[in-house]
C-alpha cells in the first residue's frame, strides 16, 4: 500500500535542522521530493535502517528526487549561508 503525504512547507532559519518523516519502525521504502525556492542552498538528510545517514545538498532555486528503502527519518537542514525555504513531499510504500 503506498501513502502520500501532504505536501509540506519549510522555511528554515541559517544553521537550523527540522525533520519532516520519521518511521522508527523504518520498514517502508518512500519517495522524497525537495523543491528549494530560495537564494541559498538546503541538505537533505536520510536515515536508513542499518545504513549510514547519508546527506545530500541541494542548490539554490533546484530540486531533488529520490527513492529510498527502509526508510526511518527525512529531515531538512540549513547551512550557515542563509535561510532556506520551500516545499518537502514524501511518499511511502511497503513494496
Amino acid at each position: 500500500m503506498s501513502i502520500l503525504l501532504p505536501q509540506q512547507f519549510f522555511n528554515l532559519a541559517p544553521s537550523v535542522g527540522k525533520s519532516y518523516y520519521e518511521n522508527l519502525d523504518g520498514i517502508l521504502n518512500g519517495a522524497v521530493i525537495v523543491n528549494n525556492a530560495s537564494t541559498f542552498p538546503v541538505d537533505l538528510v536520510i536515515y536508513r535502517v542499518n545504513a549510514p545517514s547519508v546527506t545530500y545538498s541541494i542548490p539554490a532555486l533546484n530540486s531533488l528526487s529520490i527513492t529510498v528503502n527502509a526508510l526511518q527519518v527525512a529531515a531538512l537542514i540549513s547551512t550557515a549561508a542563509g535561510a532556506v525555504f520551500g516545499t518537502i513531499e514524501i511518499a511511502t510504500s511497503d513494496f
